[in-house]
């Protein structure tokens, strides 16, 4: 078992040292945790599904779609960043690979917005929006 885990460490440090700019600067801490953050969205997508279920079904808030669980991805960050549930018809949530997130400011810096959109891919600089998919919970990690 530690044979798998030390080899999909180092399968997952050389995949994000070859998404990452040669421009933007990293360190190692922050390859770990985006690599970290994808193992364990991997490993409990379907049992956090689930548990997002229950949770707005006991609270009325129930839905009759498909949902699942998918990584957040980030333009500038190429990683994983956190989580989200997504919501729709079977056929789209299937499509949808991940959820991309932008951020913004509005009006000056009152308002911070970070805008949630359904994906067909984990690669933030080639995709298409899953159009009819939304995001019904966010997921924070912590690390």
């Amino acid at each position: 078992m530690k044979k798998h885990i030390l080899i999909g460490t180092l399968l997952l440090f050389l995949l994000s040292v070859t998404a990452v700019p040669v421009s933007q600067a990293f360190g190692f801490g922050d390859i770990l945790k985006v690599g970290g953050i994808g193992i364990l969205i991997d490993k409990f997508s379907t049992p956090l599904n689930s548990f997002i279920n229950k949770l707005t079904a006991q609270h009325g808030a129930g839905t009759d779609y498909a949902t699942k669980v998918v990584p957040i991805v980030s333009v500038g960050n190429n990683g994983y960043i956190g989580a989200a549930q997504v919501t729709g018809a079977q056929e789209l949530v299937d499509q949808t690979k991940a959820v991309l997130q932008l951020e913004g400011n509005f009006n000056g810096n009152s308002f911070r917005v970070k805008a949630l959109i359904p994906i067909n891919s984990t690669n933030p600089l080639h995709f298409s929006r899953v159009q009819g998919v939304g995001v019904s919970a966010i997921i924070d990690v912590r690390i």
